[in-house]
């Protein structure tokens, strides 16, 4: 867990934990986020992100689940080429006036 000034944020291992323990099922989760220090809410979202996709699930701040990385990897690929195709139509306009 990493405390910021109004925010805290956890850590993906923090997370896993925290399901861990709902998951065991000797506790409720209410105990369970009691001693955790966070609301119930969070922690049944923690719940339902997990189940839905555990591979995947808490990628960390900033990053991205695998495939939504792969598109983003594409669509910045696609703008490159985008601007090299006006770059080179430029480059043939130019050249085809000019003859040598």
């Amino acid at each position: 867990m990493v405390m910021g000034k109004d925010k805290r944020y956890f850590d993906r291992e923090f997370k896993h934990e925290a399901i861990r323990l709902v998951n065991e099922g000797k506790r409720s989760l209410g105990d369970i986020a009691r001693d955790l220090d966070i609301h119930p809410n969070l922690l049944h979202q923690w719940r339902r992100k997990y189940r839905a996709d555990m591979e995947h699930a808490f990628p960390g701040k900033g990053h991205l689940k695998p495939p939504e990385e792969e598109i983003r990897r594409l669509q910045r690929e696609n703008e490159d080429l985008k601007e090299e195709k006006e770059i080179l139509k430029k480059a043939l306009a130019i050249f085809s006036k000019h003859p040598k």
